[in-house]
């Protein structure tokens, strides 16, 4: 299902763009880049570091060279293997940093009137579907209301037809997202509830989701996105939105007990912690790791890095001694406290061989297993415990996979 988009641009000068050479330019032709996305990875980020860069000393300069690379960014990837997902995420990330330079760029109307027409056939023509999240951002980079109402009325049509119950109209229209994200922007709230009341997809019923928060019906938005839960549905976002709205309206406390965690999740366990006490500072960072590591059962080793950069040294060696860590997380752990913290390096690095000496670990070289001896014993001399440490690892050499272990053995000399 397509339409063709017929607003035309305010008759008034645009504004002048100084002309500039954009080093990107040149790397982002189609097809430029073969089927490995490490280097197209790499090309992504440096683009966006030169557009940011200049965007800082001339934001409507910067906006512009953000239009030029979403224009080409598609094109220029076509060819690149995004099985992994890396690529993807580059690109997403990018678009993430460039709509704010966008729509924070100070534009006279007519040239933000040819930047959005210049993106909106870019996600048209988006063929392996790189930039079709650069829509769900339709009203932001409206910048105004005025200019969101005008998009919302070109569209509106074709996405009701879209919507709609009669199946023989129903389907997709790629001009939806940005329909629904201009009539929230446009505060046309009624309408965009109104207009996804039949909806059940939830990259669609977010937005009428948004527009009950809008109209300060909290309860009824929540209720809405709960309702929208099933195996089809992102509930990563479902948990984001309602802990926003409830952040939004003060209702701390019920916001961090439904969806503090979940919404939170991050790609490690300590970028998750971080990430959950920034946003809830009231909350003390021992409770927060509390309930992390009590929505991960088994796993509570893996909260020990967390633990640790917080200076919850306790807590650390506890949740090391419960399942399996990382020994070489351990090791450093040691190394890197032995001044400051000599008991808590003593005990990482007793906890590193202790794990060491289960074959416990990824790709563990004998570097690694006598940094974490050499670790453990320099900790032991700070507290005065060398002779104790020296029979405890000796214990655990023996008693453990009945010392056949590969750190025993590469540790066998000085073991005995």
């Amino acid at each position: 299902m397509t339409t063709t988009r017929k607003t035309q641009a305010p008759q008034e000068d645009a504004v002048e763009i100084i002309p500039h050479k954009w080093e990107f330019k040149a790397r982002f032709r189609r097809g430029s880049f073969g089927w490995r996305s490490q280097p197209a990875i790499q090309r992504v980020k440096e683009a966006v570091a030169e557009i940011t860069k200049v965007a800082r000393r001339n934001p409507v300069l910067g906006a512009e060279g953000a239009v030029i690379f979403l224009e080409r960014v598609s094109p220029a990837l076509e060819q690149v293997d995004s099985s992994s997902g890396a690529i993807g995420t580059a690109v997403c990330n990018a678009i993430r940093v460039l709509v704010p330079i966008i729509a924070g760029a100070p534009a006279d109307a007519r040239t933000r009137t040819i930047w959005l027409e210049r993106l909106f056939q870019a996600s048209v023509g988006d063929d392996v579907a790189y930039i079709d999240i650069l829509t769900d951002y339709w009203g932001e980079l409206c910048a105004s209301k005025g200019v969101a109402s005008q998009w919302a009325d070109d569209l509106i049509g074709t996405t009701r037809l879209a919507l709609g119950p009669d199946k023989r109209l129903h389907g997709y229209f790629h001009g939806t997202s940005a329909c629904l994200s201009a009539l929230l922007t446009a505060e046309r709230y009624d309408e965009l509830i109104e207009l996804l009341q039949h909806e059940r997809f939830w990259a669609h019923k977010q937005w009428a989701v948004r527009a009950l928060a809008a109209r300060g019906r909290n309860d009824e938005a929540i209720e809405m996105a709960e309702a929208c839960r099933g195996p089809w549905a992102n509930n990563f976002q479902i948990d984001r939105i309602c802990e926003e709205i409830l952040l939004t309206c003060g209702r701390i406390d019920e916001a961090y007990a439904r969806y503090g965690l979940s919404a939170n999740r991050c790609g490690t366990n300590v970028a998750t912690f971080m990430a959950v006490t920034r946003k809830y500072p009231t909350k003390a960072p021992a409770e927060i790791l509390a309930d992390l590591v009590k929505s991960t059962p088994g796993e509570e080793g893996k909260w020990f890095a967390a633990a640790k950069d917080a200076g919850l040294f306790r807590e650390a060696l506890f949740l090391a001694e419960r399942s399996p860590c990382d020994p070489k997380t351990l090791t450093r752990a040691a190394r890197d406290h032995i001044d400051r913290q000599p008991a808590f390096a003593l005990g990482a690095g007793l906890l590193a061989l202790y794990w060491l000496f289960q074959n416990h670990g990824y790709k563990i070289t004998s570097p690694d297993i006598l940094a974490a001896y050499n670790n453990t014993i320099d900790a032991a001399g700070r507290t005065g415990q060398i002779d104790a440490t020296v029979k405890k690892i000796n214990r655990m050499a023996t008693s453990l996979m009945g010392g056949n272990s590969f750190a025993a053995h590469i540790l066998e000399d000085k073991l005995h």
